[in-house]
């Protein structure tokens, strides 16, 4: 399944991206089964995620039943407001460094475990959102990357284990502030939180694919595009880190929670080693196979 969050009208809801459309599951749900109310669960995918099984067999129950009576509710996928799939994470954990040829442009060398570092929810924006071009920075650089949400608790995780805690994945644009990333390198080096989190900073989306879905996660191809122009095109077979050890190392000691984001880490092709950056009116996609596109359009602020 592709599950999206968005807004139609005034209020938040959970939809499933079907035949080129969104089906509406709250509208879809109150017409089938000919109600006033919907489950709170349609209309916030955390709340979704953490009624784990039951609950994605009551999604694909609905879906089915809705598909062969031709009573869904569907919505133009260009007349609704994409929102992150999950907008209320805990924890959006990214992964600097894991893959090699991003190193080596970046002049940085993999570790011998994953190095993580946070994004806030305030960064979050969905496909087709505006990426804010912030005032405070002239360096503004592009990131695609693969990235899954967690659908089951867990802590100090196993390697051999981990997938079971994988809900599904998405694609992940990092946008990154250079200059505040690299104010200098003395005397506290760089700065993870300015040069990674200021204001719609993190495009994701444009929907949250299900596990069962992507037969392999490590075998994705992943581009990004400016304004046409491919930037970035590499695939999920080069990661340094695989995604179970992600997990694993992501766990110790942090309890990882339904909804929270851990993205994978940028191939090589980022604008910063050639001086390139975004602008205002530049249109950046990203795109993963299996996944789709998240588009997002450069506005100054």
């Amino acid at each position: 399944m592709r599950l999206l969050s968005f807004v139609w009208g005034s209020k938040q809801r959970v939809g499933a991206y079907v035949n080129n459309v969104v089906m509406d599951l709250p509208e879809t749900y109150m017409r089938i089964y000919e109600t006033d109310n919907a489950p709170n669960f349609l209309y916030d995918m955390k709340s979704l995620i953490e009624g784990g099984e039951p609950i994605m067999q009551l999604i694909r129950d609905l879906i089915n039943r809705a598909l062969k009576s031709g009573n869904a509710v569907v919505r133009d996928p260009a007349s609704i407001t994409w929102l992150p799939p999950v907008t209320n994470p805990e924890k959006i954990l990214c992964v600097a460094v894991n893959y090699r040829e991003h190193g080596k442009e970046s002049s940085a060398k993999p570790l011998d475990r994953p190095y993580f570092f946070p994004k806030f929810p305030n960064a979050l924006i969905g496909h087709k959102q505006p990426i804010l071009k912030p005032r405070a920075s002239k360096q503004v650089d592009w990131e695609v990357e693969l990235a899954l949400i967690i659908g089951r608790k867990g802590k100090y995780i196993d390697v051999d284990r981990a997938l079971d805690h994988v809900f599904g994945y998405l694609i992940l644009n990092d946008i990154s502030m250079r200059d505040w990333q690299f104010p200098s390198k003395e005397p506290y080096g760089m700065d993870w939180i300015y040069g990674k989190s200021m204001d719609s900073s993190t495009p994701v989306g444009p929907y949250v694919v299900t596990k069962d879905e992507i037969e392999d996660p490590h075998n994705l191809r992943l581009t990004l595009r400016v304004n046409g122009e491919v930037e970035q095109d590499d695939n999920t077979k080069n990661l340094i880190f695989k995604i179970p050890e992600l997990i694993h190392w992501a766990s110790q000691g942090i309890t990882l929670k339904p909804g929270d984001y851990i993205s994978t880490g940028t191939p090589a092709g980022v604008g910063f080693p050639r001086n390139k950056f975004l602008k205002g009116g530049d249109v950046v996609e990203a795109e993963i196979e299996g996944i789709g596109t998240l588009m997002n359009t450069v506005i100054e602020e």
